[in-house]
């Protein structure tokens, strides 16, 4: 067998083209929900924070200073992008029929 022959076997065995669709397509939608959180669910935040905006948040502890509130935002979008995944799995993914126990 050629070279070719084995790459396109190669490529249709393991899904290739699919998955780098899907890295694209992720990547797009990491974009998407990361700007929702900096430029849109974030801001709402700001109100609530005494000094300043929820990029500038920290908490001091002596010498220390944690910047928590790029962390909050970080955990938003991480949250949301991982409900976003689970909605797109879910509805593309055959159901499995459950099997009921007896006991």
């Amino acid at each position: 067998m050629n070279f070719w022959k084995e790459f396109r076997v190669f490529l249709k065995e393991y899904k290739v083209l699919s998955v780098a669709v899907a890295f694209i397509m992720g990547a797009a939608i990491n974009d998407l929900v990361k700007s929702f959180v900096n430029n849109i669910f974030m801001p709402l935040i700001d109100p609530l924070i005494p000094d300043g905006t929820w990029e500038t948040a920290t908490l001091k502890i002596g010498q220390i200073n944690i910047r928590w509130g790029v962390f909050v935002g970080s955990l938003i979008h991480f949250i949301i992008l991982a409900v976003v995944v689970f909605v797109i799995v879910k509805k593309l993914l055959p159901k499995k029929e459950e099997k009921k126990k007896s006991f």
